[in-house]
């Protein structure tokens, strides 16, 4: 019995060990953007460097509150919150209504946001994190509101 007993509590304490071992997604941090690497079609390119700020969430999700500014140099904040499966999330602070955003999970690295208004697609945001953990490169693609072809690569480096 003693020796059952023992056994349990040797690997309880392992799985506790492990578990607590165990990183977050690597995209979890505050990031802020790196003008000088970033593009931006079409732009203009921002004049302020942005701030995005992943929270980890119940359930394996996120909440991802992004903080800018928009072409005219107003200030701009959304927050999203969802978990990776590829249900649409409404999008807090968009400038266009019915704004949600659905993730998807690529890899350990990687997730994509895909980006929609009042349902229909818009931009897909692909986020990667560097090897190392110390930059996000986000790679847009679609069509922003006013049916312009978006393509920017947004590099952020980890606070």
């Amino acid at each position: 019995m003693f020796k059952r007993i023992a056994i349990a509590v040797v690997t309880l304490v392992a799985f506790s060990a492990a578990a607590q071992t165990q990183s977050p997604d690597p995209w979890i941090g505050t990031w802020k953007v790196n003008l000088a690497k970033s593009t931006y079609s079409p732009g203009p390119k921002p004049t302020v460097a942005g701030t995005v700020r992943v929270e980890a969430t119940p359930g394996g999700g996120m909440k991802t509150t992004i903080d800018g500014t928009n072409p005219q140099g107003q200030p701009t904040h959304t927050e999203t919150m969802g978990t990776f499966d590829g249900k649409d999330n409404p999008v807090k602070g968009a400038p266009a209504p019915n704004t949600t955003n659905a993730y998807k999970r690529i890899d350990g690295r990687t997730f994509e946001a895909m980006g929609k208004v009042d349902g229909k697609p818009t931009v897909t945001t692909r986020v990667t994190i560097s090897a190392d953990g110390k930059t996000l490169t986000a790679t847009q693609n679609g069509k922003n509101a006013q049916g312009q072809t978006v393509k920017n690569v947004i590099v952020a480096d980890r606070q």
